[in-house]
């Protein structure tokens, strides 16, 4: 029996024998790690435990109790947005130079990256890529640009709509283009599709690389209220069409950054049907499609799609490697679009890269590593919850993440992310600020936290440090 079982086991008992009763406040956390020698991560592992079970419940600024029902709430719940949001007028997009300094002060002087969109290297299979790698390097004596040439290399097309089929999907492997990760596919996608000056629906917040195509475009964004649990408000989004022209939208179904949810498969069907009454495209990224929680792999808007008004983009960067930065895009009616586009804008694919992954897929069990890496990031979502929620100001509340490996925060009203940012800055941590996920101040008092990174004294010293910066937000506020 591991530590925490152990401990949860000993509470539920003091519990039952009457030690501890209906209502009473049972330890702290640091009570008990103190009592019984143990981390305040193994304690919070056990309290957990017992929150999950309906033995004990978190009040704010109080601490834990036994539950006196099961219907009782904590504070952990999942942020809830008002279906009535105001929509976001069209806009033109700027948030390029933020999410630049944020990243560049990702890598400062060793800083703990809370901030980082990237998930922990350290639990990829790097270095059997590369040795896949080097061994092609080695082999091969010529080099031509003929396998480089688009739509890439055959058989990591293969190897893709293999995997499709492995996970339910059935899809045309000529339909495939490979691209330097989903940031490419995602911006070729978007330039085969509109002009500049055209409106683009997203979501609200959305990820900022969304965000970027759009800029880079000269194009403009309108915002859709988004729910953080199911995901874009569809209703919200016809009454925008009804008013006036969308060239396309842009979405995450599944475990959308920053939110973090998993679109249900009867909203993503209505999604669908809804743009292709009106003969919109939809450039849906998928790039997080592997990381999921659950039992079952997520459903992709790409199934839906009978017109091929659905343009899927995804990548190997956040599920194997992002060293060798390799995605593709699915562009239905838009393949010749993408194909040429992919042509005139970078030319080709390295070939390397494409061969190693390829052979990676063929003989190294993929689906074991992301099992290994689904429990982590599952494991951890769920400590960094309950960090957040214990150390931070009362008021902050969190989403609850389906898979994927960041969690939103928001904080009280006072507080503002880029303050937060700077105080985090001066004390080695980052975050990720509100401001980057949207084209306006929407969210000025929410921040991204990412939670792949191994829980060790250093993550957790971090995350409780950052309340209480965020608690000194709030008295400089007053």
């Amino acid at each position: 029996m591991k530590l925490y079982e152990k401990l949860a086991k000993d509470i539920e008992e003091q519990i039952h024998s009457g030690v501890l009763r209906t209502g009473e406040r049972i330890p702290s956390v640091r009570q008990t790690g103190r009592h019984h020698r143990l981390s305040i991560t193994t304690v919070i592992r056990a309290y957990l435990l017992l929150e999950s079970k309906g033995v004990i419940e978190s009040r704010p600024q109080s601490g834990y109790f036994v539950r006196s029902d099961a219907s009782g709430t904590h504070r952990g719940a999942a942020l809830e947005l008002n279906a009535s949001t105001p929509l976001a007028v069209s806009a033109r997009v700027d948030v390029s130079r933020l999410v630049l300094s944020t990243l560049r002060s990702i890598g400062a002087d060793d800083a703990i990256p809370l901030g980082s969109p990237y998930p922990d290297p350290s639990l990829f299979p790097f270095h059997k890529i590369n040795r896949y790698a080097y061994a092609i390097a080695r082999r091969q004596t010529q080099w031509g640009v003929k396998s480089e040439l688009p739509p890439g290399d055959p058989e990591l097309i293969r190897q893709i709509a293999r995997r499709y089929l492995e996970n339910g999907a059935s899809i045309d492997p000529n339909e495939i283009v490979v691209t330097v990760g989903a940031t490419e596919a995602i911006n070729l996608c978007l330039q085969a599709v509109g002009k500049p000056g055209e409106t683009v629906a997203v979501e609200s917040p959305t990820f900022y690389a969304m965000l970027h195509a759009i800029e880079r475009m000269g194009m403009r964004a309108i915002e859709v209220a988004t729910d953080p649990r199911t995901g874009i408000d569809v209703g919200a989004l016809a009454r925008i069409m009804e008013k006036q022209r969308i060239a396309a939208c842009m979405v995450m179904p599944n475990f959308q950054n920053p939110l973090g949810f998993q679109m249900p498969d009867e909203k993503k069907r209505e999604l669908v049907e809804l743009m292709t009454r009106h003969g919109v495209p939809i450039i849906e990224n998928d790039v997080y499609h592997e990381l999921y929680f659950g039992d079952a792999h997520p459903g992709a808007l790409k199934a839906y799609d009978t017109k091929g008004l659905v343009l899927h983009c995804a990548s190997f960067s956040k599920s194997l490697t992002p060293a060798f930065r390799i995605g593709w895009a699915l562009p239905g009616r838009y393949r010749q679009q993408v194909e040429k586009l992919k042509f005139l804008n970078t030319l080709t694919t390295p070939s390397i890269p494409q061969l190693a992954i390829a052979e990676y897929l063929e003989n190294d069990g993929y689906e074991h590593h992301l099992r290994r890496v689904r429990k982590v990031f599952t494991q951890q979502a769920n400590l960094m919850r309950a960090v957040v929620n214990r150390f931070f100001p009362e008021g902050t509340r969190t989403s609850h993440p389906a898979g994927g490996y960041v969690l939103w925060v928001e904080l009280p009203p006072q507080i503002d992310s880029m303050r937060l940012y700077q105080l985090a800055l001066e004390n080695g941590i980052t975050i990720g600020p509100g401001y980057m996920f949207s084209t306006s101040n929407s969210y000025s008092n929410f921040i991204r936290l990412n939670y792949s990174y191994a829980w060790s004294p250093q993550i957790e010293g971090a995350v409780v440090k950052l309340g209480k910066l965020a608690a000194a937000c709030m008295r400089e506020a007053a």
